[in-house]
């Protein structure tokens, strides 16, 4: 390390004591208190002490989470059985319309979903 390097290093850390030692300022220190009380209360709001505390028990997470999947499987399937019975009865209508191209289609579609 040369003297030059030394010297700067030696500026930079006495920079840094007397911007540590400088006094705060009262209004400076009346807006941290003020910022601090708003960060506490974001945080009592978003309920973070009980978030943490559900995180800690795994039982608990895994059986809720397992719950949830639960529930959206079902959902799932019951969303998709609804929405492909709907499909199939206006199919069934366009059958009974004839169309050439579209109709034998439908016509041979109903016939496999009617096989046991």
């Amino acid at each position: 390390m040369t003297s030059s390097d030394k010297e700067t290093e030696s500026t930079v850390l006495l920079s840094a004591n007397t911007e540590a030692a400088a006094p705060v300022n009262v209004q400076e220190l009346a807006g941290l208190r003020h910022q601090v009380a708003l960060l506490a209360e974001t945080l009592e709001k978003m309920r973070l002490a009980d978030y943490i505390a559900y995180l800690n028990c795994p039982g608990r997470l895994l059986c809720f989470n397992f719950l949830v999947g639960l529930a959206r499987g079902l959902g799932t399937a019951l969303g998709a059985g609804l929405l492909a019975g709907v499909a199939y009865f206006l199919l069934k209508r366009i059958v009974v319309l004839n169309l050439p191209v579209i109709g034998g289609f439908i016509a041979e579609l109903s016939k496999y979903v009617q096989q046991p």
